[in-house]
């Protein structure tokens, strides 16, 4: 399985969640697990999902949500899930 982390990150809007969910679906990437929140106006969203049946791997899929996020105005990291769970060892 290859888990990924993703974090989105910015100024509340309508379609955040339905533009990045939509792309994570166009390349075969489940969402398992979803969280997301608005404070005074700033939204946030982590994800942890499974992109082991996707044709790219995370780099690609890091670069294009990063260009989904420029589009739509918010900020979006993906990264595989030991990187994430090694730096939040330390």
């Amino acid at each position: 399985m290859k888990k990924t982390i993703i974090t989105v990150t910015g100024k509340d809007t309508v379609g955040i969640i339905a533009r990045v969910c939509n792309y994570l679906a166009e390349n075969n990437v489940n969402i398992e697990d979803i969280s997301q929140t608005i404070l005074q106006g700033y939204f946030h969203m982590m994800m942890i999902t499974d992109a082991s049946k996707s044709e790219k791997n995370t780099a690609e899929l890091a670069e294009d949500l990063k260009k989904v996020g420029e589009e739509i105005g918010v900020m979006i990291h993906c990264q595989r899930e030991d990187i994430f769970d090694m730096m939040h060892r330390i």
